[in-house]
């Protein structure tokens, strides 16, 4: 049966007009207009991170690159009123906080001081935000879910990562310190440890900022509560169709469609059923030409945030759920488009597939400000890790996620892995340079951070900000999804981009590691990643000896596979040594 794609038809018009001033509100209007993220951002701003990332880090082509004591570092140390403060960031001039995630330990894996937090703005003696921080970023002392939560709910307390994305402006300036009555210590658990990553906005001198006030919570109740009720709802569920309509996709077939502009996608739907649905998820790919160039090459798993895997979860740009006839995928990325429009959808597999998509259209005015759609996907397959790792981070490399030239915004990325060894594979940091920076302006503390949440934990989550559908593979062999969507902590850039995740694994072992990265940029951007027909056709890693080599007899039956069906006494266990090589 030919393959038919439904098209829906245009529901409404961009909204176009900035705010002139930058405020509280202003910002939190900003986090739910998805138009807005389509555009080159007016006021202009640099997005800068401030992070505990280990100071030894000071050049790729110097020793300590991969150093990893990413935790109580900070700026400097002031005295006040007798105390101690540690300055975690400092910036001079008009911005505002954007996003604030944390996590802590006390001295020797104990319980944490639960120090105070303070927030200085404009140069004042007085802190206008201050009290224990585990109540300010995650604890409801400020304001509560969406912008303030702990993830995982299902993690132990003092594993989790705790994250706080209540816009925070500041007109001149804004120091943050941290102060404890306990010793603080970035060694082997000596003093207390604290990680964080602070991302904030730098405006350009001029731009009018109204400072962040405590009472603002309180006077702008309604806007906060309307955008909150926004992002907790995030449009779940509401699909445009119920079936896929017994749509066929065959192998090596293709299907497109063609939409005249201007205009922009506000929303996509896709049905897909499948007997190996994992297969289908990775090798059915989504290209789209945008005004004559393609800017969209994706497999859909990796495009709709799940990976090659049939999972459930929900965030601001994207989500997928079950489907009693497969998976259902959405996508509310708005993706403007001066003439024309053209998408095509690949099947690189070897397996018929029933597919069914459904494409809404919004009108847009195309100006000097609007932005095509980019999203790239590429997988080191049965990478080497590279084992023997101590803190000094020896054997560790950088993966490059993408590096863009052109003028832009990056919005975010998913990263689908399936990791060969019981061990956390996620120990790297990113870097971030823009526009030609001699140090990356963004330096992380662990791809975990990156992803909001902390020490390797496996369990489920989904907010609008972040989401792990899949952490099964974390710290034993499996398949792992990790997402982030960027909102007012998007990354603009002039001329270029580029982003490094270190791969920084525990164990030696083979994995495999795909990111696909979001941005938004002015026709004619490029990337350094192509399309990579072969990396989505190839079968998707299910067990340990897919990436990595494992001794094996010949017509013997491994156990490891068997399924126990009872235990008469004792216990089973699957055991693992990369060491000497054993099959798992």
């Amino acid at each position: 049966m030919k393959t038919s794609i439904l098209i829906l038809a245009a529901v409404a018009l961009a909204g176009r007009t900035p705010a002139q001033e930058v405020s509280f509100a202003s910002l939190l209007e900003e986090m739910v207009a998805r138009d807005r993220i389509a555009q080159w951002p007016e006021p202009e701003y640099r997005c800068v991170q401030a992070s505990s990332y280990d100071r030894d880090s000071v050049g790729p082509d110097q020793p300590g690159w991969f150093a990893n004591w990413d935790r109580s570092q900070f700026l400097r140390v002031e005295e006040k009123e007798g105390r101690k403060e540690y300055v975690m960031m400092e910036d001079h001039g008009p911005g505002a906080v954007v996003r604030f995630w944390a996590t802590w330990h006390g001295p020797k894996g104990g319980p944490f001081s639960n120090g105070t937090l303070r927030f200085y703005f404009d140069g004042e003696e007085e802190a206008e935000i201050e009290g224990p921080i585990a109540d300010l970023i995650s604890g409801g002392a400020l304001v509560g879910e969406p912008f303030s939560e702990s993830v995982s709910p299902e993690s132990d307390y003092a594993r989790r990562g705790h994250n706080l994305y209540l816009p925070i402006p500041y007109a001149k300036g804004c120091k943050i310190t941290y102060s404890t009555d306990v010793p603080v210590d970035r060694g082997a658990k000596q003093g207390e440890a604290l990680y964080y990553q602070i991302n904030y906005r730098r405006y350009e001198v001029g731009t009018e900022v109204e400072t962040f006030r405590r009472d603002q919570l309180r006077t702008s109740q309604e806007v906060l509560s309307d955008v909150g009720s926004l992002l907790r709802r995030r449009e779940k569920g509401d699909p445009m169709m119920d079936r896929p309509r017994g749509l066929e996709l065959a192998p090596s077939r293709l299907d497109r469609i063609r939409e005249d502009g201007p205009g922009a996608i506000k929303r996509i739907d896709v049905l897909l059923a499948a007997d190996d649905l994992d297969q289908a998820l990775r090798s059915i790919v989504l290209e789209m030409r945008f005004d004559g160039e393609t800017t969209v090459w994706c497999p859909l798993g990796d495009f709709f945030g799940t990976g090659p895997g049939c999972r459930t979860f929900n965030t601001w740009w994207t989500q997928a759920w079950r489907h009693d006839a497969g998976i259902h995928l959405q996508s509310r990325w708005v993706m403007p488009f001066a003439e024309e429009v053209e998408i095509t959808c690949h099947n690189l597999g070897d397996q018929e597939v029933e597919f069914g998509a459904a494409f809404d259209f919004m009108d847009w005015t195309w100006d000097e400000r609007s932005m095509h759609f980019h999203a790239n996907w590429h997988q080191l397959s049965a990478v080497d890790t590279r084992g023997g790792k101590g803190m000094d981070g020896g054997g560790a490399f950088d993966v490059n996620y993408l590096t863009a030239e052109g003028r832009g915004v990056y919005v975010g990325d998913t990263l689908s892995l399936f990791n060969g060894a019981a061990a956390w594979w996620g120990e790297g940091d990113e870097k971030i340079w823009v526009d030609g920076e001699a140090f990356p302006s963004h330096f992380g503390t662990g791809t975990e951070d990156y992803y909001g949440y902390a020490w390797c934990r496996p369990e489920k989550f989904a907010t609008p900000f972040h989401a792990q559908p899949d952490g099964s593979g974390n710290l034993t062999v499996g398949a792992s999804t990790n997402s982030r969507c960027r909102l007012l902590d998007g990354i603009p850039f002039r001329e270029r981009l580029q982003f490094d995740m270190e791969l920084w694994h525990w164990a030696g072992t083979g994995m495999d590691f795909a990111p696909a990265t979001f941005w938004y940029a002015r026709p004619g951007a490029t990337s350094n990643v192509a399309p990579d027909p072969e990396a989505a056709a190839r079968p998707v890693s299910r067990q340990r000896g897919d990436v990595v080599e494992v001794f094996r007899l010949a017509g013997a039956l491994e156990g490891e596979s068997f399924t126990v069906l009872e235990t008469t006494g004792g216990r089973t266990e699957v055991q693992d040594s990369s060491t000497f090589g054993w099959s798992g």
